[in-house]
């Protein structure tokens, strides 16, 4: 995973900064280059205590550096640590000066189309939107309101305008959204087979192994249980002149131009799982204000 900042991403570049301002985090990263470990070992490797170990993981957790995940242990359950990002891009500019990149945020309950069975549901800031496990709810004016949805099968379709494609020549589109499973409350292991779709081609296919909980959320407000889904991962789909990439990993040979964003008014891109998927574990998408990253569904159009 790459992980893309500039200056609009002022609280995730102080992050970043903070994590990589520590020796000992630097070790850490190095340690989980070569395998996962859990937090005591992180400790016992360095020499250092665990409690200072855990203080440690999260600042790299925060930083989206590492991801962390809850497995049962001898002794109740351990945190066992991961390396989630190889590589940093910083733009030391804000992108929205920048004519040469135009960048549209889509809320999540923002669809114009679905086709969704249980469970399913959605929840905004303050409460759910109409009923669970009720396809026909997604229907509902509310949902534009929506901060987290999820379904166990079927997709979400949404539509972003394309109105600076028609004038300029693009070079590179990159989509981003947080994600993971769906199964009641949650559950560590349930694989599910998201795909991307933008304009009705096969963008690529994300291998999620989990609808994730075991710790709360990061932007998650307090009223929502702990026993729900709690976070995502953030996907990054880029394509551009020589193929599609899901996470600087070649997906596709389909080329930006094979994605014909000028032939309609608006460019679809619809999130969900294929009938014939290996995995079919549902998804849930979160937005700004729900889950561990503070966006919505973005689209960068690079020209």
């Amino acid at each position: 995973m790459k992980l893309y900042l500039d200056f609009d991403k002022k609280k995730e570049l102080c992050s970043l900064g903070k994590a990589l301002s520590s020796e000992v985090r630097i070790e850490i990263l190095k340690l989980l280059e070569q395998q996962s470990l859990n937090v005591n070992e992180i400790a016992e490797r360095l020499e250092i205590p665990a409690s200072s170990a855990a203080m440690n993981v999260r600042v790299l957790e925060d930083a989206g550096l590492i991801r962390t995940e809850l497995k049962p242990g001898v002794r109740g359950s351990m945190k066992i640590c991961s390396k989630q990002c190889g590589e940093v891009e910083i733009l030391l500019k804000e992108t929205g000066t920048d004519a040469q990149v135009e960048v549209i945020n889509m809320p999540v309950g923002n669809y114009v189309d679905y086709e969704v069975s249980p469970t399913c549901g959605m929840v905004n800031d303050t409460d759910y939107i109409d009923g669970e496990d009720e396809p026909r709810c997604f229907y509902n004016p509310l949902r534009t309101t929506a901060q987290l949805i999820w379904f166990g099968a079927g997709y979400v379709e949404y539509r972003f305008s394309n109105a600076g494609v028609q004038k300029k020549v693009l070079k590179m589109a990159e989509l981003s959204a947080e994600l993971c499973s769906e199964t009641a409350d949650y559950d560590l292991d349930c694989p599910s087979d998201i795909t991307l779709w933008l304009n009705g081609i096969d963008a690529g296919t994300y291998y999620c192994p989990s609808d994730f909980g075991g710790r709360r959320g990061k932007l998650n407000p307090d009223w929502w249980e702990d026993k729900n889904t709690q976070f995502g991962v953030l996907k990054t789909w880029r394509i551009d002149e020589t193929g599609t990439y899901l996470d600087d990993v070649k997906v596709s040979d389909c080329r930006i131009e094979e994605y014909r964003m000028t032939e309609t008014p608006y460019i679809s891109v619809r999130i969900g799982i294929k009938k014939e998927a290996g995995h079919i574990g549902g998804v849930n998408i979160f937005g700004s204000h729900f889950g561990d990253h503070p966006q919505d569904i973005r689209l960068k159009l690079h020209y």
